[in-house]
């Protein structure tokens, strides 16, 4: 409700100058102010203050809320959470609209990942169990298998490179989520407590590096991070992109069945490659992850 009220007041306070200048460009010429006295004249304008000039700089709090929640991550033998992440898309009408996702994810360190998707949206599942990566279409009940390399690091390169399959949520499930977040940071700094995302009490870290400004929420007492807003820098349209992170599970007991899928290995069989090629002359926002080796298509099972 503070949200709307605010907006509503900003609405109306542009719709007051917006009046204001209609009703001064219609009113009538006023007439010349009498002339000011000679000592007025003389009298010298006042200097103005020099501009502030802002300076971009690392702030040891900010980095080390970042470093306190990538060791949390990092120290986790398993983990899941889920992640919806709403992006938004350019409409003719002008204002964006905005698509959501949601992502189940469960892991195992160093070579166990399970993402489901459930929609909006076609759903897809993608398993990786060590050796092999499968990502699946239950709607279509076809399943693209490739062989994959011995880390979740390494597959999730390979996937990237192989099918363009990326997640927004990558930097968190690598063997070193610390280097992830922060190489090539120009800027971090604290921007303050919150008490309102994702039920518990979070800090609030500002930080950028050439390509993207995120803000991110992380637990005051978990360290834990519960929301990641990010805007890139070459998008002329400066579309948002936002997930909330929930569920978090830290080291919950795992079954090795978790990482494969049965009716994945008996559906049919796709290519494992990126659905289009990308149009010509049309170069990613971002760089995707460090180029994999190539990879083969694994055999179906018989």
């Amino acid at each position: 409700m503070r949200a709307h009220s605010f907006l509503g007041r900003a609405l109306a306070l542009a719709a007051g100058f917006a009046v204001a200048a209609a009703a001064g460009a219609q009113s009538p010429t006023p007439s010349p102010a009498p002339a000011k006295p000679a000592a007025a004249k003389s009298a010298k304008p006042a200097k103005k203050a020099p501009a502030s000039e802002f300076k971009l700089i690392l702030e040891p709090r900010a980095m080390d809320l970042l470093k306190a929640t990538s060791a949390r991550l990092a120290a986790a033998k398993s983990m899941s959470f889920t992640a919806i992440v709403g992006y938004e898309y350019p409409s003719k009408l002008g204002p964006p609209i905005v698509y959501t996702s949601r992502y189940d994810v469960t892991m195992q360190r160093p070579d166990k990942l399970r993402i489901l998707m459930p929609g909006d949206g076609p759903a897809s599942e993608f398993y990786y169990d060590g050796k092999t990566m499968v990502a699946y279409a239950p709607a279509e009940n076809l399943a693209a298998v490739a062989d994959a390399p011995p880390t979740i690091d390494g597959a999730l390169q390979a996937a990237y490179a192989r099918a363009a399959i990326f997640y927004p949520f990558t930097d968190l499930l690598v063997a070193d989520p610390y280097a992830a977040l922060t190489t090539g940071a120009k800027l971090a700094f604290y921007i303050g407590p919150s008490g309102v995302v994702g039920g518990v009490k979070t800090d609030m870290v500002a930080w950028a590096n050439d390509d993207v400004f995120l803000q991110i929420w992380i637990g005051a007492d978990d360290k834990l991070p519960r929301r990641i807003r990010a805007m890139y820098r070459a998008d002329p349209l400066g579309l948002r992109h936002e997930m909330e992170l929930t569920n978090w599970q830290l080291d919950p007991p795992v079954t090795a069945d978790a990482f494969a899928s049965a009716k994945a290995q008996s559906a049919g069989r796709m290519p494992f490659v990126a659905p289009a090629p990308p149009p010509k002359g049309v170069k990613p926002i971002v760089k995707g992850p460090a180029k994999a080796a190539p990879i083969q298509p694994a055999a179906k099972a018989k």
